[in-house]
């Protein structure tokens, strides 16, 4: 089912638009120069293999694959060579599709150079990793990055049915219900190759039932042969979901990403956090994995619950939980997985407070009621000219001046000068925070 054109391609059209580098690329006679090298960046099962062999096949060029798994630098020398000579005697241009580039030491990389800098070669790497830490500049300043996303339910809905009726795939030799469709996208999770396997486990399935059911029937006699006569021997099988969830055994969570189920799981893991029950936080975020969840928006909450909910009773909640989604951004699921975990089980675990989002939301409340007067003068700006006249900067004490780091000061407008607005708890590293501020406003408020 590998599209054999760019028009068959589903999903990426952010990258497919008429005028695109890719449309550009493809349309190219095939002893054209100067075209551009690309670096196509995305999970697994998003394309890049396709639009490699579909650039390649509509463009004339030859196409070459190598797999940084296997190839080593003779066989990238050997690619240059014979790029080089095709070029040069035959007017034939050569697309060399390098899998897994990040895979490539520096040595093998720089092995490229050559052929990309002098247009022997064009050049479509594709990587799962992100290729500003794992090509080289050289190389990555040469050629233009285009970033793949997940398929979208819809694109995968279309692949699926594509496959389904197509001659290539199955040829209409199974008929899948709303709910089956529904499982086999909620399995693939984004990843094509992923949605084309399990139907294809599915179907298999499918079809053997009915051959052996079919074999059952065959000893009853010949009197219902006749009857079976209607039903002709070419109709489709139907293909459920209980027939997917055992083809592929898994269970099939009840779990749409964008329905009811969505909302509810990710409201009881951010509950299950605050609640400081890391097991129910392990189990919704599993929950949420295994339906398909994009981890990005999984490490965007943590990173908001870490702000939100611990705060300053634990200051490295918050720094755990960027760095989780960082993690995740840069190595993709399935290891993705580990460090989300690792950050839900901090956080559910840390001490937790609401102070800081309750000081911010206080004072913008005050903003927005017109609660807010001037600047207190002694604390304006004092270097422009003129500003001393103005009496700016007057009356200003240097906090470092004091052996206590600490000064007698107003620093709230005259209006808000008792106003408190982070009232910290007794809770973690937030008690000692509480003691120290509670000493330093009886100095700076007297």
């Amino acid at each position: 089912m590998r599209p054999r054109s760019l028009d068959e391609v589903v999903g990426q059209q952010h990258l497919l638009r008429p005028g695109s580098p890719l449309r550009t690329l493809a349309s190219e006679s095939g002893g054209g120069g100067g075209a551009v090298s690309v670096i196509l960046w995305g999970p697994p099962g998003t394309g890049k293999t396709t639009l490699a062999q579909a650039i390649a096949h509509s463009s004339g060029r030859r196409f070459v694959e190598l797999s940084a798994v296997t190839a080593g630098i003779k066989d990238v020398r050997t690619v240059m060579e014979r790029a080089l000579n095709d070029r040069d005697l035959y007017d034939i241009a050569t697309v060399l599709f390098l899998d897994e580039i990040h895979r490539f030491t520096k040595a093998q990389q720089d092995a490229l150079l050559p052929g990309v800098e002098n247009g022997w070669v064009t050049l479509v790497a594709a990587t799962t990793e992100n290729p500003s830490f794992s090509v080289i500049s050289p190389l990555l300043s040469r050629s233009l990055l285009l970033t793949l996303e997940p398929l979208d339910d819809a694109d995968l809905r279309r692949l699926l049915e594509r496959a389904i009726a197509d001659p290539r795939g199955l040829g209409g030799e199974v008929a899948a219900d709303e709910e089956a469709l529904d499982a086999l996208v909620q399995l693939a999770s984004g990843d094509a190759r992923r949605a084309l396997t399990a139907l294809e486990a599915s179907a298999a399935s499918a079809l053997a039932a009915r051959s052996a059911g079919d074999e059952g029937d065959g000893n009853e006699g010949d009197e219902d042969d006749e009857g079976d006569e209607g039903d002709g021997a070419g109709a489709p099988v139907a293909l459920t979901s209980d027939i997917v969830s055992t083809a592929v055994d898994r269970a099939l969570l009840r779990y749409d990403r964008n329905g009811d189920q969505h909302y509810d799981v990710i409201s009881a893991f951010i509950k299950s956090l605050r609640g400081s029950d890391p097991d129910a936080a392990i189990h919704y975020l599993a929950r949420m994995i295994e339906a398909g969840e994009d981890p990005r928006f999984i490490a965007r909450r943590l990173m908001v619950h870490a702000a939100e909910d611990v705060g300053l009773a634990d200051p490295q909640a918050l720094p755990i939980a960027v760095a989780a989604a960082e993690a995740t951004q840069l190595i993709g699921l399935p290891e993705a997985r580990i460090p989300l975990a690792e950050a839900t089980i901090y956080i559910a675990t840390a001490p937790k407070s609401n102070a800081v989002i309750t000081a911010i939301d206080t004072a913008i409340a005050d903003v927005k009621a017109g609660r807010f007067g001037l600047v207190p003068k002694h604390l304006r700006d004092a270097h422009y000219p003129g500003a001393k006249r103005l009496g700016h900067g007057k009356g200003y004490v240097y906090p470092h001046s004091d052996p206590r780091g600490v000064s007698r000061q107003q620093y709230l407008p005259e209006e808000l000068v008792d106003r408190v607005y982070y009232s910290p708890t007794q809770h973690g590293n937030e008690r000692e925070v509480s003691d120290r501020l509670e000493k330093i406003r009886r100095i700076t408020r007297g």
